[in-house]
């Protein structure tokens, strides 16, 4: 995983492509995610076009050759680019920022949040004994 941070950070519009290509069953061209987008959005098919190839750089989407187009899908998952997300957050800080860090992200998550913490540490847990 670490040889691919960086690439997690999106701008706004480029989570909106990748919400789009998240909710599709197969890869799209650039003119199916920007009719999705321009639906709701004033956005040039060229901008649309930079973002899915920007997109693929990153390694956050997959860009597949379709005679003389690309079709796009998503690389990686929501949860996922969350990790990945959570993960770059932390490298910003060591020590006892980090754990100064991570106290303030718990301390400040919902109920449900450190219920779902709780679980996932338990997960890693019985796995690291199995």
């Amino acid at each position: 995983m670490d040889g691919v941070r960086g690439r997690a950070r999106l701008g706004e519009l480029e989570r909106a492509v990748m919400e789009h290509l998240w909710a599709l069953d197969e890869p799209a061209t650039v003119r199916q995610v920007h009719e999705a987008l321009a639906g709701s959005r004033e956005v040039a098919y060229t901008t649309v076009m930079t973002v899915l190839d920007r997109l693929a750089r990153k390694g956050s989407a997959e860009q597949i050759r379709d005679g003389r187009a690309y079709r796009y899908r998503p690389a990686m998952s929501r949860d996922e680019l969350t990790a990945e997300l959570m993960h770059e957050a932390l490298d910003t800080v060591d020590g006892s920022d980090r754990t100064a860090a991570l106290l303030r992200f718990v301390g400040s998550a919902s109920e449900d949040d450190a219920e779902a913490l709780r679980d996932a540490l338990e997960a890693v847990e019985r796995r690291a004994e199995s």
